[in-house]
């Protein structure tokens, strides 16, 4: 959806300016930079087969990579701003917005007045990021739907059929979010097995002994490497 930009008035305090100086500078990084080998080598290991992304990143590589039907972004995406009231149902994509940022930019710093705002309440605009003023709104609500629909119809309604929970460089900092439901989902179905790749030492519980995969070591090496693997059994098959 494109932004019906306006620009805030003189009433918003100094900080915005170095905030949004900061802000433009670093999304428009995001937009710019090249998409990383390991979601490259992840979405080409999974692509015949029925997938769903839910991550905590916010950096929209997965967006690149899988369709957005596929993705529940839990924390949001820094590619999107929203209202920081919020006053809306609306997240709007910001890349012509940090072009044009970019350019307004004295030093590090935007003016006061290019700082954007909401065209509805006037109030600064944001990055859909997680902090106290996070929109959990239809956006971020329908792809949270897709991820329950997803599993309630592998779990339930393909019965007989394997599942592999994949944990990717999950830490210890929200585990509620990935770790811990795919702790619960695999104990309580037969036909889960989960699986955790992560570069520092982790743990599964002990009740899934049986069901469940550590693996300890570099993130990128790994999935590279799976993906040859892959490529030479299908060559030989």
């Amino acid at each position: 959806m494109a932004l019906p930009l306006r620009w805030l008035d003189s009433t918003i305090a100094f900080p915005a300016g170095e905030q949004w100086g900061y802000y433009s500078q670093y999304i428009r990084f995001l937009w710019e930079a090249p998409t990383g080998q390991p979601y490259l080598d992840l979405q080409a290991l999974v692509a015949d087969k029925p997938a769903f992304v839910l991550t905590t990143n916010v950096d929209q590589q997965f967006f690149r990579v899988f369709p957005q039907k596929q993705i529940c972004a839990f924390q949001g995406d820094f590619s999107y701003c929203q209202c920081s009231q919020p006053c809306r149902d609306d997240i709007w994509e910001n890349r012509e917005l940090v072009k044009e940022l970019t350019g307004c930019l004295v030093g590090v710093r935007l003016p006061e007045e290019a700082v954007p705002c909401c065209p509805d309440c006037g109030r600064m605009l944001v990055p859909w990021v997680r902090d106290d003023t996070f929109l959990e709104g239809t956006f971020w609500q329908d792809s949270l739907h897709r991820y329950h629909a997803f599993l309630r119809r592998w779990l339930l309604e393909q019965t007989g059929k394997n599942i592999l929970l994949l944990e990717l460089g999950v830490g210890e900092m929200t585990p509620s979010i990935i770790k811990l439901p795919f702790w619960e989902l695999t104990a309580k179905n037969e036909n889960v097995f989960y699986a955790c790749l992560n570069r520092e030492a982790s743990h599964s519980p002990e009740h899934l002994r049986e069901r469940s995969l550590y693996l300890q070591g570099d993130l990128s090496e790994t999935l590279a490497a799976l993906r040859q693997v892959r490529s030479i059994a299908a060559t030989i098959k």
